[in-house]
């Protein structure tokens, strides 16, 4: 099931074996992970997820990749502890069974959590190790909302993360990861890592490299990788909605100059802690209501809302009516003045009752709340049936409920709308309706050119914003924003 390609030249094919497992998970969500909602692949429907496999690089000719399990799932709630620990076994055993490895590609994100554990990567990260020796280099391709503890950074060989949010660097992020380890495996030895934990927590959408200061502390990181005797550089912002020790940003930066790796990675964390007041959010923000008002008077269209507080790609549980209750409550969408759409909110037992009246007859449902019931009660939705859309990959049986001119996307499982394909799916044009509200963040790069303006609203739900209104128990404290007074950290990096 491996993947072979001849190289004469490099001598003897080389041997990497590519794991891992993949989500971000809020603690702060009633949601949990099963292992029905990861997808998992092994043999060569693994080895497919790799563009420089495919397609057989410069770099990787003369290596066989083997595939031994991956695991990806929607941003939610912690995993189920069985759910991780069979997951992990199954790999632990394929790597035990994968025979002679000389490299071992880890494709993680870095802010899974689990039930009951603390820093499941390095958890994961170490039994992986136990299993295959020492001597084996394992590189790790991270998500720059992934967490670096000193325990995970030790347990690897090389570690990168992605440079940009919105994530379109992703896949060239996991070719470096893989490029560095086959290129360090030729060169043999491996390389010294400076590792600087920066005591600063903030969510994603304040740390979008669209705009200052992430966008210039990001292109120090490129900078910083083009030095002589520099192998890698990243900064990750850390992921804030998991109540874990390890939560914070953190600095890695390898190479073969141990006073030049950690005399960087200094400069890249001390321009982290001093940007800290700077991170502003990725758009306007507000109330829902306050939001909402401002789309419905405004003069631009499309008007786009991000549901922030509840958003399942940051792993909220998705099925918060916080926002969707107030359309309902707003005189100028319900008597249809304004054009609107609602995407999305997961509801199968809805879904199931729209699904069997059919497209076009009328419907009465309730939906939202069957899992983070917390900020508001169930939403009633009467109206008509409108697109019906069975079997879709990620939200299962998805329906439109249109009252008049307000369309309402219901799933049967969370889905993230992200893409203007998402919407013409289902017959809806974003382009062409006066305020859309979707459940993410900061909005991905197509809405994002399609938005005429659009604000970021602040919306309870397992991934607020507002990160005071947060319990955290857990946390290694002081950390900004949360304590705006603590001292000044040492940001003296360690070699690891």
């Amino acid at each position: 099931m491996a993947q072979h390609s001849p190289q004469p030249e490099y001598g003897r094919p080389l041997r990497v074996a590519v794991a891992g497992i993949a989500i971000e998970s809020s603690t702060f969500s009633p949601h949990r992970t099963h292992l029905t909602d990861f997808t998992v692949t092994r043999g060569e429907q693994l080895l497919k997820r790799y563009p420089w496999v495919a397609r057989a690089r410069d770099w990787c000719t003369g290596v066989e990749w083997v595939p031994l399990l991956h695991a990806v799932a929607l941003p939610g709630g912690a995993v189920l502890p069985d759910v991780y620990d069979g997951l992990k076994a199954e790999i632990l055993s394929r790597a035990r069974d994968a025979g002679h490895l000389d490299g071992l590609l880890l494709d993680i994100h870095g802010a899974m959590s689990v039930t009951g554990r603390r820093d499941a990567e390095a958890d994961l990260a170490w039994a992986l190790r136990d299993v295959v020796g020492p001597d084996v280099l394992v590189s790790a391709s991270m998500d720059l909302h992934g967490n670096v503890s000193q325990d995970l950074a030790r347990a690897l060989d090389l570690i990168t993360c992605f440079r940009m949010a919105p994530h379109e660097d992703a896949w060239d992020s996991r070719e470096r990861a893989a490029r560095n380890l086959v290129r360090r495996l030729r060169a043999g030895g491996k390389p010294v890592k400076a590792w600087v934990s920066v005591p600063v927590l903030l969510p994603g959408e304040k740390t979008s490299t669209r705009l200052e200061p992430a966008k210039g502390i990001y292109q120090m990181v490129r900078e910083v990788e083009a030095m002589e005797g520099v192998l890698d550089a990243a900064v990750w912002v850390g992921y804030a909605w998991a109540d874990e020790p390890r939560c914070r940003a953190a600095v890695v930066v390898s190479g073969d100059d141990a006073d030049l790796v950690k005399r960087q990675a200094s400069r890249l964390a001390q321009a982290y802690w001093d940007a800290r007041q700077r991170f502003g959010f990725a758009a306007p923000t507000g109330t829902f209501d306050g939001c909402l008002k401002s789309a419905i008077e405004s003069e631009k269209r499309p008007f786009f809302i991000s549901d922030s507080g509840d958003n399942p790609t940051a792993g909220g549980a998705g099925d918060v009516s916080y926002a969707l209750g107030r359309m309902l409550a707003t005189p100028q969408l319900v008597n249809g003045a304004v054009s609107a759409i609602y995407a999305s909110i997961p509801d199968r037992d809805a879904v199931a009752t729209a699904v069997a009246a059919g497209a076009g007859a009328p419907v009465e449902v309730q939906v939202g709340a069957k899992v983070d019931s917390g900020p508001a009660p169930p939403a009633t939705l009467v109206g008509r049936v409108g697109c019906v859309k069975l079997d879709d990959p990620v939200g299962g049986d998805i329906v439109v409920i249109t009252m008049g001119r307000l369309d309402v996307v219901v799933t049967s499982r969370r889905k993230p709308y992200q893409r203007i394909s998402d919407f013409t799916d289902l017959g809806l044009d974003p382009r062409k309706t006066d305020v859309v509200v979707v459940k993410i963040g900061y909005l991905e790069p197509e809405l994002y050119h399609a938005a005429a303006d659009w604000r970021l609203a602040l919306t309870p739900g397992g991934v607020d914003q507002d990160l005071i209104r947060l319990d955290y128990y857990n946390l290694d404290r002081p950390v900004f924003p949360l304590d705006q007074d603590g001292p000044e950290p040492d940001l003296t990096p360690q070699l690891v």
